[in-house]
């Protein structure tokens, strides 16, 4: 979302929250190294594509609110015809002004002499401590640098505050333009789920399916995947982070695919489970039909003014109670929820906060309570069951079983929007779907 006007927004916001004695330092993410002399394909750090849209490795923002000859400063790469030609285009210091909108643009190779004259007179440094350790360094020689010299009228700040706090605050609640991009993050992926249904069938790898998602993600505007697949057939499927995706699907077994599209640096997490064959077997479907009827609960927890556990809590219930009913727990609904029985089969939360990052940024408690929920967070709603084979006490007939369905919802002023409605969950729905891809 290259949005100079959102960004400078977002900008303004942050530095009315720190006001006129504060500063901004923010470093964008490293270069990280695949194998020997190869990196991995190059993405800004969230945070600070956030504020700035900048793109590039090598660079660090600063905020100073009042500064007469400007407030937003970047230091980054200068333009290099040299190396241009190797790796691509640089915006270099004209381009950060120009493009990104940048008040002032500096070498990143002079930060040392010019960032520690910018921090002089400011009494607090906002900076998240703790995520780069190289550059946390960096910006303690700074302030050591400036104490050393308050003998000489020197005014050092004194005080570093996490960043991270204010930024992401301000990251949880998503805007106009960033729904625009998650829904068409959203839509995206549903198309490669779709498309995953439609060419399963035994006999293909599971890497062959992967293949279709991430063509289909390519195909519509999609540089690459939010996160890597996990596409698991049989026992894989019972497999939380399973990512392999290199066995051959079989007939009677089903398939989970949790895949999400990156669409202008937003995520979509979706996961849908159907049979490989095209047709759920009498088990498949009983269980499939409990984390659905989980799902839907838990969806309709997500409303204004209810608090985020209560979808969790609405999924257990439902879970807890269709496990009784299929005989794999016994005893009270009540008591089997109070000792965590479920967890045998339901391990994990029922969502997480999505946006730039899969795992999004946002506290989920404010103190010991937890947060209520408000227009413009959006979250994943995801149950699940898993059985794996030599499951101790569980009948053969749910062995290799596992299932999750996982949609991405907005907060609206009246309840809530699914993104990712897109694509088929019901299972008449999946049945159907599969069978005129096989006709």
């Amino acid at each position: 979302m290259k949005n100079r006007a959102e960004h400078l927004r977002r900008r303004k916001n942050l530095m009315q929250q720190i006001g006129s004695d504060g500063i901004v330092i923010i470093a964008t993410a490293p270069i990280r190294q695949r194998n020997r002399d190869v990196d991995h394909q190059y993405r800004p750090d969230s945070d600070f594509f956030y504020l700035t849209g900048f793109e590039e490795p090598e660079a660090v923002a600063v905020l100073i609110p009042g500064r007469e000859p400007g407030e937003f400063i970047i230091f980054c790469r200068e333009r290099d015809p040299k190396m241009e030609t190797w790796d691509g285009y640089r915006a270099g210091l004209e381009g950060a002004r120009e493009i990104y909108g940048a008040d002032d643009a500096f070498p990143i190779t002079d930060i040392d002499d010019i960032l520690p004259g910018l921090m002089e007179g400011r009494e607090k440094v906002y900076y998240a401590m703790g995520c780069n350790t190289n550059f946390d360094q960096q910006v303690l020689g700074w302030l050591n640098q400036l104490k050393k010299q308050q003998r000489a009228g020197v005014h050092a700040p004194g005080e570093i505050i996490a960043l991270d706090h204010l930024l992401h605050e301000m990251r949880l609640f998503k805007s106009t333009s960033e729904i625009r991009s998650m829904r068409r993050a959203a839509q995206i992926s549903a198309d490669a789920h779709r498309r995953a249904m439609q060419f399963s069938r035994p006999g293909v790898k599971e890497y062959q399916v992967e293949a279709e998602i991430i063509h289909t993600f390519m195909q519509n505007g999609a540089r690459s995947a939010a996160y890597p697949s996990i596409v698991g057939g049989g026992g894989n499927s019972c497999i939380l982070h399973y990512i392999e995706n290199s066995e051959t699907l079989k007939n009677g077994e089903l398939l989970l695919i949790d895949a999400g599209a990156e669409y202008d640096y937003y995520a979509a997490d979706i996961t849908r489970t159907f049979p490989v064959n095209g047709r759920f077997s009498r088990a498949q479907r009983k269980l499939y039909q409990v984390v659905l009827n989980a799902q839907h609960a838990a969806i309709e927890q997500v409303k204004p003014g209810n608090h985020w556990n209560q979808p969790h809590e609405a999924a257990v219930q439902v879970l807890t109670e269709g496990l009784v009913e299929l005989g794999l727990l016994k005893g009270r609904i009540s008591t089997l929820i109070k000792n965590g029985a479920y967890k045998k089969f339901y391990m994990h939360r029922t969502g997480h906060w999505l946006g730039m990052d899969v795992h999004d940024v946002g506290e989920y408690k404010e103190g010991d309570v937890w947060r209520t929920l408000e227009p413009g967070m959006v979250l994943t709603i995801e149950p699940g069951l898993y059985i794996p084979a030599d499951s101790k006490k569980v009948d053969k007939k749910w062995w290799n079983i596992g299932i999750r369905i996982e949609d991405d919802v907005l907060v609206t002023k009246d309840g809530y929007e699914v993104l990712s409605a897109g694509i088929v969950k019901e299972i008449d729905e999946i049945e159907a779907l599969m069978a005129g891809a096989a006709a």
